[in-house]
């Protein structure tokens, strides 16, 4: 860090600093900023700035809640990867040369670097690559930081690696809510050619957002696509961009923390594939969200032998169970609307049907939670209310 950096840390790290911010953990924070910091040398916003990391790091990256650490603006936090999927991530990459281009504050190169020797950070924030750099010396972890933009990096760069990571952050100005790699810093588009020049792969953190049918027209180079959900909340698309050929992209849909099984399909396979149909039978299946996220709708009827409903309702059903899927299962049965019971509780589903979950309440005078689900859907023949049994 430089001297800058390390007398902000120093202050920080006081004792008496350290002891109030640990006090002040479950503290309103907005009622906090209103107080007079009881340090001279350090101001009431930068403890929030702690006492708000520390806050995040308890869920997002426990591994950071150890003496010594610094964080962050609230900002940096928020843009940071949770512990869990730089976990998964971690155990697909390895080699001897790590590059993270983008490394912001560094948690996915802490846990993607793990299987190489040489470790490169670049990033152009100079206040967060020393609180980085700092963390890192804490843990006990060595790297080569660079404190330069990315672009500067590649053009004055004479160095090859075994794996570049990048996480391309939106550019502010643009309120667009469909995301397009032109819309990012750096434009991926622009600068494949180069870091496929320099690397024997490319990995490429995305937002689950992105729609994937675009990603592969404008990077043909794509190998592999990860969709990475973590207890059904899809959290990050990655790219893989190996510097070879190869037959077909291959598409790996994970669900962190659910103890499902990966789903893994060539992309060609669900244009080939055929759904039966069928109206519900004992058993309903909901694909967990990493697999609805690869539109593969087709491709999951016949994989696990699964009649679905409705083109459009993404509900599958059979008659035995089907232990082994990647997603929900119910046991249910077609229950008429006269026959629900006002006021009686259940988790509602609606997909393929006009009403939503909220207004379905309204309707039907229910409420919310429980153990009993109601599912309001479509089969073929129309509209249809499912009960679980």
């Amino acid at each position: 860090m430089s001297n800058s950096g390390k007398s902000v840390g120093n202050k920080i790290l006081n004792n008496e600093v350290q002891q109030y911010i640990n006090a002040n953990l479950n503290t309103d924070l907005h009622s906090l900023l209103l107080k007079k910091s009881p340090f001279p040398e350090v101001s009431i916003q930068e403890i929030v700035q702690q006492i708000k990391g520390k806050q995040v790091a308890q869920k997002k990256f426990p591994f950071l809640l150890k003496e010594g650490i610094i964080f962050p603006p609230q900002l940096n936090l928020e843009q940071s990867s949770s512990e869990k999927t730089a976990r998964y991530k971690s155990e697909i990459l390895k080699g001897k040369k790590f590059i993270d281009l983008t490394s912001g504050f560094g948690i996915d190169a802490y846990y993607l670097s793990k299987n190489f020797k040489e470790i490169t950070l670049v990033e152009q924030n100079s206040e967060l690559l020393e609180i980085v750099e700092h963390n890192w010396n804490i843990l006990g972890k060595k790297a080569t930081f660079i404190n330069q933009k990315l672009e500067d990096f590649l053009n004055e760069n004479k160095k090859t690696f075994d794996v570049i990571y990048l996480d391309p952050a939106r550019r502010d100005n643009n309120k667009n809510k469909v995301f397009l790699l032109e819309d990012l810093s750096p434009n991926i588009i622009e600068i494949q050619e180069k870091l496929l020049s320099i690397s024997n792969e490319v990995a490429i953190k995305l937002s689950p957002l992105i729609d994937l049918k675009y990603l592969i027209s404008v990077l043909p180079s794509i190998v592999r696509i990860e969709i990475i959900a973590v207890k059904n909340d899809v959290k990050e698309v990655v790219a893989f961009l190996p510097n070879k050929n190869s037959d077909g992209i291959i598409c790996n849909c994970v669900n962190l923390e659910s103890g499902e099984s990966a789903f893994t399909f060539n992309f060609g396979e669900e244009e080939n594939a055929h759904a039966e149909y069928s109206e519900p039978e004992k058993f309903i299946y909901i694909p967990n969200n990493s697999i609805l996220k690869a539109g593969i709708f087709n491709l999951i009827s016949e994989k696990f032998q699964l009649k679905k409903l409705h083109p459009n309702s993404h509900f599958y059903t059979s008659d035995e169970k089907l232990n082994d899927f990647p997603g929900r299962i119910f046991e249910m049965e077609i229950v008429d609307a006269k026959h629900i019971k006002k006021k009686s509780q259940f988790n509602i589903i609606s997909k393929n049907y006009p009403l939503k979950p909220e207004e379905i309440k309204k309707k039907y005078d229910l409420k919310d939670g429980g153990e009993n689900y109601l599912i309001f859907t479509q089969s073929k023949k129309g509209k249809i209310i499912l009960k679980s049994v």
